[in-house]
């Protein structure tokens, strides 16, 4: 059965906006627990723009669902990783001038860099799972790093399911059943939201995990936190 991990990013950039403790970070995380999250995701970036270092000690020992640390793995990230270990630590390649993620890894060009710090995560007892775009060579290259899921990155599924949603999964179908066949397990996220979510998890019934953070977000600026976390839930516990 599919989890929901909620992103708590966009909360931590309207605090960020005019500094303080207001909206408390570590209190929404807590908070979506409370209500029914199944994980909380956090991304912290170099500038600290939303999610600081800071939050992700905070928030580490406050919470008791699965805790999922995405990034790219430069040093300083790998450092924080290895202190807080939480349960799960995905591998993003995003520049530092990235306003959101926008692309997967290449698992065959760097194969050697994601296999050696997989190997570090793995050694401290920490699932590893690697983003990467919707093809079947990139999850077949995430396999031989040694990582434990790969995070299929959603938006192009997004940006073409209002018009063909068929064509839309298609892709990522055949993705998840290169992982499924490799030994992973499947996680999603990126743009997936109330309308799109269903959709893709009837299509790919084995997404282990989907990370949610813009749109959900979003949505409870005029639903609620507690009333959107239970609308998401309802998307993804279909089987």
């Amino acid at each position: 059965m599919t989890r929901l991990s909620v992103n708590i990013n966009k909360i931590a950039t309207i605090r960020n906006a005019r500094g303080g403790a207001m909206p408390d970070v570590a209190l929404a995380a807590v908070n979506c627990e409370k209500f029914g999250a199944e994980g909380i995701t956090v991304h912290p970036r170099p500038d600290e723009r939303h999610i600081k270092y800071a939050d992700v000690r905070e928030i580490r020992p406050l919470i008791q669902t699965e805790f999922n640390i995405e990034g790219n793995p430069i040093r300083s990230f790998v450092d924080l990783v290895s202190e807080v270990v939480p349960d799960q630590v995905t591998l993003v390649p995003d520049a530092a001038d990235a306003i959101t993620s926008n692309a997967g890894w290449d698992t065959v060009h760097n194969k050697e860099f994601l296999t050696e710090i997989c190997k570090e995560f793995r050694s401290k007892g920490i699932r590893t799972s690697v983003f990467i775009g919707a093809d079947p060579k990139m999850a077949e290259g995430a396999a031989l790093c040694g990582c434990d899921r790969v995070e299929l990155y959603t938006e192009p599924y997004a940006a073409l399911f209002p018009k063909d949603p068929a064509a839309a999964v298609a892709p990522f179908i055949r993705t998840a059943i290169a992982a499924r066949d490799c030994g992973l397990e499947v996680n999603a996220g990126h743009d997936l939201n109330l309308d799109n979510l269903e959709y893709f998890i009837r299509n790919i019934p084995w997404t282990a995990e989907v990370s949610i953070g813009h749109a959900l977000i979003s949505d409870a600026l005029y639903m609620g936190l507690e009333q959107t976390i239970r609308a998401y839930l309802s998307k993804v516990k279909i089987f």
